[in-house]
């Protein structure tokens, strides 16, 4: 997530009694989580074997409850609970806006666009030229919507992320989802599809992407152009899918991983590694089909194995 205006560090310090390690002079352009921060970014570590990690990203501004070593070009921001100092920041880029009537005032929206009774849009959606929002179909907050797409019914477009953290008591404090769902030109998303925005960043439908009913996407994902996806497919959190993939039903793929360009991933498979692009994948845990195939065939051939051989 970025912000409108870049701050200046010192203004963060002088908000949350922060005590600074390292050039106060720095300004914050924007804030996101550890796998995604930018130059500029604030990120935060409130767990010590995790201040390496932290410190050694991308960011610029770490927020950390201990005091530490400040590398070169960063600085340090030293608060009784970064995750807390983390999650006011988003909330006061990203308000909540509760909705008092069914399209919200600040939406932008082309005169072109078809709107079924019972859609839903919230503040600062954009919706392009050409798109169709069918029936009882529920657009969330800063949601991008391109040219010539058809969402179907009863979809749920930019829900929260999932994303909690779990305290010293073991309870789960839930996260404000300051990222958005873009979705580019030319997407169609069938019935019941439900896309998450991103924690901090972005969830991104690319490019002549189709999607069937009922599919989750997940935060953060980045679905790229020209896919294909059938029923019931489910993508786990921050996953990357390249460009003409192809899901047949009920893949089910986990958080974090890479699914290259042109891969294949036959009904029912579950993906939980990285998959190379361009072949055809099988099976749970998912692997290269011609090879799983052949597995299953000798699989077959066991029992009058172990008959003859006694």
């Amino acid at each position: 997530m970025k912000f409108p205006q870049a701050i200046p560090v010192r203004q963060l310090a002088d908000k949350y009694q922060a005590r600074i390690i390292g050039d106060d002079n720095l300004l914050a352009s924007g804030i996101n989580e550890i796998h995604k921060v930018e130059p500029g970014d604030i990120a935060f570590s409130d767990v010590k074997k995790y201040f390496d990690k932290t410190l050694k990203s991308a960011a610029t501004v770490i927020l950390l409850n201990e005091e530490t070593a400040c590398p070169p070009g960063k600085v340090i921001l030293v608060v009784e609970e970064p995750f807390k100092v983390y999650d006011d920041i988003i909330k006061s880029y990203r308000p909540i806006e509760y909705l008092s009537q069914n399209i919200s005032l600040d939406a932008s929206i082309h005169p072109s666009v078809i709107i079924e009774p019972g859609v839903v849009i919230a503040a600062n959606v954009e919706i392009g030229a050409n798109s169709v929002i069918q029936a009882n179909t529920y657009i969330g907050e800063y949601s991008y919507i391109g040219q010539h797409v058809t969402i179907g019914p009863n979809s749920t477009i930019s829900p929260d992320a999932f994303y909690f953290k779990k305290n010293t008591e073991g309870a789960y404090q839930k996260w404000r989802s300051g990222g958005r769902v873009i979705i580019h030109d030319h997407v169609d998303i069938g019935a019941g599809c439900t896309i998450a925005k991103g924690v901090s960043g972005d969830t991104v439908i690319g490019e002549g992407s189709k999607l069937d009913c009922q599919i989750h996407i997940g935060h953060g994902v980045i679905v790229g152009k020209h896919c294909l996806f059938a029923a019931q497919v489910g993508i786990g959190g921050k996953t990357i899918v390249g460009d003409h993939v192809v899901l047949y039903g009920q893949v089910g793929i986990a958080q974090a991983l890479h699914i290259g360009d042109k891969a294949v991933v036959l009904a029912k498979s579950g993906v939980a590694k990285s998959l190379e692009g361009g072949k055809t994948y099988f099976g749970s845990p998912a692997e290269e089909a011609r090879g799983k195939f052949r597995e299953i065939a000798a699989l077959k051939q066991l029992p009058d194995f172990l008959r003859n051989n006694p």
